[in-house]
């Protein structure tokens, strides 16, 4: 998906995932992947696979030691840990003369306070030790696409000519408390990027789902159920007058399961099942009486950005263990257009990543 944010301005020299589901979804809607993608282990990976010298190294280790919802087993937990698979092909790069212009790690809003913030200061010290000056945002993709995600994105460069720097919107109190606990000596490497505002999304939730005839409901027994895993303050929320769509996720507080709904407009954040939340299910309100369905893949697909060309696998587990551990492809593209390509427009055209 980040891919498919950058854009056709740029070409991909290598691509890099372990999991099969991502890996077929990858070359389904990549016809050039045989080129360049590599499925399996970040730790497998040689330098010398990598071809050449990238404008661009983008990086989205899975997030769950991160996540609030997980152990929080920080840098050093199994899956994350895939970042220092990564890393240690940064340095070898390096070494060769050959590491790449620029860096975008991207990950949940929890990197920057797992371990008391010692995991971001690990991350920004490894970026200072290769000559990386950084600086990080933190960007919701509700201001895209009526979705309720935010995550983290550090951005390090070797040339910082080109791209505005100065505080923004997306500089949030969790970045400006995660930069005042780094040391002096990686505070000297920070950059404060300037990453202008999208203008105001005008789409909500209920303008990307399907037809109310093309999906399957739930029984009126099932939905009576739901509903009364609500507390009366979310009732009441569906109570408004002529048709009010919300978005419900069913969770377990203190041993008690509950189902929270939101009519802001957005869906919660889309998730996989080993995220720590179940899929989240659509209400439809009308005329006094409540429907209730499960969220589809296709929808939870343009909750990302994707068009409804990008070919998603079949079973919906194996859907949205794709979109719920992606990035929103909007947000992407509006890094893209407005810090990366700035940053690096001296560079040859097309651009390339990996």
């Amino acid at each position: 998906m980040a891919r498919l944010g950058l854009g056709e301005g740029w070409s991909c020299l290598y691509a890099n995932d372990f999991d099969p589901v991502k890996a077929a979804t990858y070359r389904a809607n990549h016809a050039d992947a045989a080129a360049h993608f590599r499925q399996g282990d970040v730790w497998a990976v040689q330098p010398g696979d990598l071809p050449g010298r990238a404008d661009l190294a983008w990086a989205s280790s899975p997030c769950q030691d991160f996540s609030l919802a997980g152990a929080r087993a920080g840098l050093t937990g199994g899956r994350s840990g895939a970042f220092f698979g990564f890393w240690r092909l940064v340095e070898a790069l390096n070494a060769q003369d050959r590491a790449p212009r620029a860096i975008v790690i991207e990950n949940v809003v929890g990197l920057l306070t797992s371990h008391g913030g010692k995991d971001f200061e690990a991350l920004c010290r490894a970026l200072a030790g290769q000559g990386y000056r950084f600086g990080a945002l933190e960007i919701d993709a509700a201001a895209f696409t009526p979705q309720s995600r935010p995550r983290v994105f550090v951005i390090a460069t070797r040339e910082q000519a080109g791209a505005r720097t100065g505080r923004c919107g997306f500089h949030s109190k969790a970045i400006t408390e995660a930069h005042s606990r780094l040391p002096d000596p990686l505070k000297a490497s920070w950059i404060w990027w300037d990453l202008p505002a999208p203008p105001a999304r005008n789409t909500d939730l209920s303008a990307l789902l399907e037809d109310d005839g093309a999906v399957t409901w739930r029984s009126d027994a099932d939905t009576a159920r739901l509903l009364a895993q609500m507390t009366p303050l979310h009732r009441v929320r569906l109570e408004g007058a002529g048709r009010t769509v919300g978005a419900v996720y069913r969770r377990t507080r203190a041993g008690t399961p509950q189902a929270e709904v939101r009519i802001d407009g957005l869906a919660g954040c889309l998730r996989t099942a080993r995220g720590g939340s179940s899929r989240q299910t659509i209400v439809v309100s009308e005329g006094g009486a409540v429907r209730s369905r499960l969220l589809t893949p296709r929808e939870g697909a343009r909750l990302m950005g994707l068009p409804d060309s990008y070919v998603l696998p079949k079973g919906s587990t194996a859907a949205f263990h794709v979109v719920g551990d992606g990035v929103a492809v909007p947000v992407v593209r509006w890094l893209s257009a407005h810090l990366l390509e700035p940053l690096l427009r001296d560079s040859v055209n097309p651009l390339a990543a990996e």
